[in-house]
């Protein structure tokens, strides 16, 4: 009896789409790329309850004809090549011809559309891979595709689903990644009949400043600094920021050919150009295109296309790496011309006389941020800027009064000058080395609480509460599960005995989360950090003579007090000549 058989259309498409259509933010991806590379100028995304129930994509592109739009939804169909070879040399978003088949086998599909030369446009409705009807319609020029009921037909995928906000989340992600590199084509994204985003057409700057900007605050792409490198093998264009922008949480974006990529070794060309220059745990934030001959990468490797082999990677890491660090070099060592003043500076005119340069002596062996970090040992140390401070050293004892200011400043006479502290971020230091004790070495105290509090959370979390429980029990938590998706909070640590547990909770696992935090010791700082910055003393909070005493006694017994973890700083001194020139005049 003969085994082998040919599955049906409907059920291989399933298949497919399982690689293709992993949730609703991939079927955007795949829609609104169609959408471009039909040449598209304006492109309206509607998505009601996270892309579950509609995700429509309506763009104003060249349309379809009635036979090309029956077609489109079979399986390997596709405008953009028509031999093996046109792999190499793409120029088109989508190539595979598996999109619209994908998502027509897990979803309900409606389709109008009609090119600028028709009268007429095209319907067709198809419900998991069933033909419904295809019919002549009226219609304007370009696509509209509405997708309604994402995997209807396969309520195991549905069920997989996050929350909406998680799902809304990643559709912006992936909305993000196309509107970046498309700043010439306008586009709208409506969720819920709220307007999220309306972005017109622009440059590069301008559409980054729109996704990214805020309109109260000073203006996102200030702080950028251009790149700008063209070679024979690569164009490298796009903006980095100056190192004290860089933050914990950075936008890094990088694409190809108009494409978004992934890259671990181009992002650490990146990294190794701002090496030296920011403190622990930041990052730098960078919007970065490759122009590159398309046959000189593969983006045949993964159905997202994310993914992207060069054939000359290491080249193209130095090229990178050189132009960021040129950038960098140009804002960091252009001198800062005083324009009130200038008018009094005889500058003189341009000579063609070759220029002497200065010989300077230089010792190889020495490296300025070459300090020991000893709250975090194995990472980098403070950073470019702590070599433009006089910070006291730690053997200093201080027994001189100690003065508040606005609530949040501590000021101490020492031996050079006057010694300022930050409040809370002494506070917090003094805390985490505390906390990391207590998870290292003994265990924390606990304060039972009247009422437990219940934390709910979503499946990914809850993997992460298990993994980090332990610690969490250590510390001082009483926390139990109550079922598969939430746990009760029954006793915190001591030290936060007056905060509402939940939100410390949960403050802790987004920490975790976004420092991808795989190891113990990493989830462990976290943890300590997380708590310190709730346990610590408020800003505006008044202390008295002996509680002001004693955190500063506290926190210069710490082998490393002049900056917190995660890199900011806690004292900063005026000396004793800086405080006789204010009174010179």
């Amino acid at each position: 009896m003969d085994i082998i058989h040919l599955l049906p259309d409907s059920v291989a498409n399933q298949i497919a789409a399982g690689e293709v259509i992993q949730r609703p933010a991939s079927c955007l991806k795949e829609l609104v790329e169609n959408s471009l590379d039909a040449q598209a100028t304006h492109v309206r995304v509607i998505v009601r309850d996270a892309g579950r129930t509609l995700l429509q994509v309506i763009d104003d592109g060249i349309g379809m004809s009635e036979m090309d739009a029956r077609l489109a939804f079979e399986r390997h169909a596709t405008s953009k090549i028509r031999e093996a070879q046109d792999l190499f040399s793409l120029r088109t978003m989508g190539f595979r011809g598996e999109a619209l088949p994908s998502i027509c086998a897990v979803a309900q599909v409606e389709m109008t559309t009609r090119r600028a030369e028709d009268e007429t446009g095209t319907l067709l409705e198809i419900h998991g891979s069933e033909f419904i009807r295809q019919e002549v319609c009226s219609c304007p020029v370009g696509t509209n595709i509405k997708v309604s009921n994402l995997f209807f037909n396969v309520p195991v995928r549905r069920k997989f689903l996050k929350t909406d906000q998680t799902e809304l989340r990643n559709l912006l992600t992936e909305f993000y990644h196309i509107v970046l590199v498309y700043p010439k084509v306008a586009f709208t994204f409506v969720h819920n009949d709220e307007i999220l985003h309306e972005l017109p057409a622009g440059t590069e700057k301008q559409r980054i400043e729109a996704v990214f900007g805020n309109p109260k605050r000073n203006a996102y792409t200030s702080s950028f600094v251009e790149i700008k490198t063209d070679t024979e093998l690569v164009s490298v264009s796009g903006f980095v920021v100056k190192p004290e922008a860089a933050t914990r949480k950075a936008e890094q974006y990088f694409f190809v050919n108009g494409r978004y990529m992934r890259h671990p070794y181009f992002l650490k060309a990146v990294q190794t150009a701002y090496s030296g220059m920011l403190a622990n745990d930041y990052q730098p934030s960078f919007f970065i295109y490759f122009n590159i001959s398309p046959e000189s990468i593969d983006v045949n490797i993964h159905p997202t296309k994310t993914e992207i082999k060069f054939a000359d990677e290491q080249a193209i890491f130095q090229i990178l790496m050189a132009s960021v660090r040129e950038a960098l070099g140009k804002f960091t060592l252009a001198p800062q011309i005083d324009f009130d003043t200038a008018g009094a500076i005889d500058i003189p005119a341009p000579s063609d006389r070759p220029v002497s340069r200065p010989q300077v002596t230089v010792d190889p062996h020495y490296n300025p941020f070459h300090t020991r970090n000893t709250v975090y040992p194995d990472k980098a140390p403070t950073g470019w800027e702590g070599l433009y401070e006089n910070l006291p050293e730690p053997e200093e004892t201080l027994t001189g009064p100690v003065w508040q200011y606005d609530g949040r400043y501590l000021i101490t006479p020492r031996t050079d000058g006057l010694l300022l502290i930050h409040q809370h971020r002494a506070h917090m230091a003094v805390l985490y080395a505390r906390f990391m004790d207590q998870l290292t070495h003994t265990r924390g105290a606990m304060q039972q609480l009247l009422f437990p509090e219940v934390l709910a959370l979503p499946r990914d979390e809850m993997a992460l509460m298990g993994t980090i429980l332990p610690d969490l029990q250590t510390i001082g938590f009483d926390i139990e599960q109550l079922s598969p998706d939430s746990y009760s909070i029954q006793g915190v640590p001591a030290q936060i005995a007056d905060r509402s547990a939940v939100p410390v909770v949960q403050e802790i696992l987004l920490r975790v989360k976004e420092r991808d935090a795989n190891t113990q010791q990493e989830w462990r700082e976290q943890i300590a950090l997380s708590l310190a910055e709730s346990a610590a003393i408020p800003t505006g909070k008044t202390l008295t003579e002996d509680e002001r005493q004693d955190l500063v006694s506290r926190l210069t017994q710490l082998p490393q007090y002049t900056r917190t973890p995660d890199g900011k700083t806690i004292v900063s001194v005026i000396g004793n000549d800086e405080l006789r020139k204010r009174f010179e005049v």
